[in-house]
């Protein structure tokens, strides 16, 4: 039996609209990472970029679980002593939460950071990906 391999000219990109209101962040994520990599379709592979793009909107309307919403903590380090920095998530901006998520939940190499650049995030109801014509997806 011979294995065929996806050439770049064979791949095709759609375009999804999720909405995110009332969505709780985990379980958005891990399905945008999932569509965002490519597995939703029949002839994935997984060193070739294949994903779709992915257009998130009312991010402002994402639910979190528990007391995570006055409690979780986002952190980075300069590399410096003392150079930790700590914020809160009722402090950051949805979109940096969402993308934030779904980014750990892709490749840590090269191939992840091309991946998340096909997601798009945005705040309100309105987008500027009308005439790509987004397919909108119940998750």
């Amino acid at each position: 039996m011979k294995t065929d391999s996806i050439k770049k000219k064979d791949i095709s990109r759609d375009w999804h609209l999720i909405d995110a209101s009332g969505k709780t962040l985990g379980r958005l994520s891990s399905k945008v990472a999932t569509i965002l990599r490519g597995k939703n379709k029949v002839n994935y592979s997984p060193n070739i970029d294949m994903s779709d793009f992915v257009v998130i909107i009312n991010s402002d309307k994402i639910k979190v679980t528990g007391d995570k919403e006055n409690a979780k903590a986002y952190w980075r380090h300069s590399g410096f002593p003392g150079g930790t920095q700590t914020k809160l998530y009722k402090t950051l901006d949805s979109k940096f939460i969402i993308t934030n998520s779904v980014k750990g939940m892709l490749p840590h190499n090269r191939l992840g950071r091309k991946l998340i650049n096909h997601l798009k995030v945005y705040n309100g109801n309105s987008h500027p990906h009308e005439s790509q014509k987004p397919k909108l997806m119940e998750i």
